[in-house]
């Protein structure tokens, strides 16, 4: 699965968080990639928990798969009742967004391969 640059990230999560609410700690990071290419990577910071998150394409495979990664935190978390139904938000969050950024790149690979001229494009109506 290829990564997508930056700026279009940027712009999918502005949709998100527009359409959705409840996001606006996400940020898009660059990505470390090769031949300097400016890729993005999505953050999703956690208040309730000392985990990093993020959302990115899975590497391995043809399906356009995206998946969540929560890095391992050192340590025993304890939270109360109050502060689990926030992790759980914040995940929902995370879940919810990793669908959104997989079904843009599939929209975004799916206007790629489209036909470019304009009788194909009326007949496929």
């Amino acid at each position: 699965m290829p990564f997508h640059n930056k700026k279009t990230l940027e712009h999918w999560v502005a949709d998100f968080v527009e359409a959705r609410g409840g996001a606006e700690t996400v940020r898009v990071v660059v990505h470390d990639a090769e031949n300097n290419q400016d890729l993005g990577l999505v953050v999703v910071p956690l208040e309730n928990a000392p985990n990093t998150v993020w959302i990115e394409p899975r590497p391995v495979g043809d399906e356009l798969n995206w998946h969540v990664v929560i890095e391992q935190a050192d340590g025993v978390l304890d939270l109360t009742s109050f502060e689990l139904n926030a992790l759980t938000h914040e995940l929902q969050i995370a879940a919810e967004l990793c669908a959104f950024l997989q079904e843009q790149s599939l929209g975004y690979f799916d206007a790629e391969a489209e036909p470019t001229t304009g009788a194909e494009s009326s007949t496929a109506e």
